[in-house]
């Protein structure tokens, strides 16, 4: 027969049995959640795994795509020093260009402010380097009654070219152009001003009408040297005493003179070579067939720049038409 005591023992290991139970039931239950847990935690890992392996393969293509683009960039550089070397050379080539032709040019942007000059520019208006981005109004130029910024502006305004010749204030003629800018893209972005010294074709010009005028005067003119060779023959000393200009370069001034004349030449000379002027005076010519002619005689000296005497110059007229009034 059970004694009280085991009863309260069986009583006691029956509920510490059910609560080993309960706490097994619960440590089963627990590790149930956790092994979900795990198997979740388990699964989003693989998931960003997999997601870092995509990325992975992401980036080892953006770093093919990134190397691809340095290689063209590289390219591109590379291309682009050899436009910077070949602009660069331009530049060189028409700078030195346009100082090798001594043309002077101002270049004008769209406000008539300078961008850029030739070295014969800043010898003509006096530019320097801080002149850069100045009006053309603010500059002081040799050209005071011609209105530069003026004639500029209008050349900007209707497109037209204007050409004139220009005196400078030390008498100098240049032609003067001025054309508008136009970029590759034929976009107006200012004007250039180009200055041509054309002072010698002028004087050229000058000289060779006066040569003209001297050439069909009717008074014998001629140049010689100080040995008396003949050096030019005007068509009125072929009129007057009868050769031509080739038969009179080959003779010598004493072939006109007769013989009761032969020291007039050297008496010029000497004259001359002091510096003194002859005065005119009337003398005796001999023609090619022989005919003897009163004349009256006019010399001056041909100097070089220095002053130096290098030729002489003889204006001969025929006195027949005096005779001939006076008789008259």
């Amino acid at each position: 027969m059970k004694t009280k005591k085991q009863d309260t023992d069986l009583e006691r290991l029956e509920q510490e049995l059910q609560s080993t139970r309960e706490y097994l039931q619960a440590t089963i239950e627990a590790l149930e959640i956790s092994n979900e847990e795990l198997k979740s935690t388990n699964e989003e890992l693989q998931s960003v795994n997999e997601e870092l392996q995509s990325t992975n393969e992401e980036m080892e293509t953006s770093k093919e795509e990134l190397q691809s683009t340095n290689e063209e960039l590289a390219t591109v550089n590379a291309e682009l020093e050899n436009k910077l070397d070949e602009f660069s050379k331009a530049n060189d080539d028409m700078s030195n260009l346009l100082a090798a032709t001594d043309i002077a040019s101002i270049f004008l942007d769209t406000d008539l402010c300078i961008k850029r000059y030739t070295p014969a520019a800043a010898r003509i208006i006096s530019l320097i380097q801080t002149d850069i981005g100045r009006p053309l109004n603010d500059l002081k130029t040799r050209f005071p009654d011609i209105d530069l910024a003026g004639l500029s502006g209008k050349v900007l305004k209707d497109l037209n070219v204007v050409e004139k010749e220009i005196l400078s204030k030390d008498l100098t003629w240049y032609a003067m152009k001025i054309i508008p800018y136009r970029t590759t893209e034929n976009v107006i972005d200012g004007v250039v001003i180009t200055f041509i010294d054309v002072h010698k074709v002028k004087q050229a010009d000058k000289v060779r009408r006066l040569a003209t005028v001297l050439d069909d005067a009717n008074d014998s003119i001629m140049v010689l040297d100080f040995k008396g060779r003949i050096l030019a023959w005007n068509k009125g000393a072929q009129r007057l005493y009868g050769w031509t200009e080739s038969e009179a370069l080959q003779i010598n001034f004493a072939d006109l003179v007769p013989k009761d004349c032969p020291e007039e030449l050297g008496k010029i000379i000497d004259i001359l070579m002091k510096s003194e002027k002859i005065k005119s005076f009337k003398t005796r010519r001999m023609t090619k067939d022989g005919k003897i002619l009163n004349i009256w005689l006019t010399a001056s000296a041909l100097t070089e720049k220095n002053g130096q005497i290098v030729e002489i110059a003889i204006t001969e007229r025929d006195m027949a038409w005096l005779v001939e009034t006076q008789e008259g």
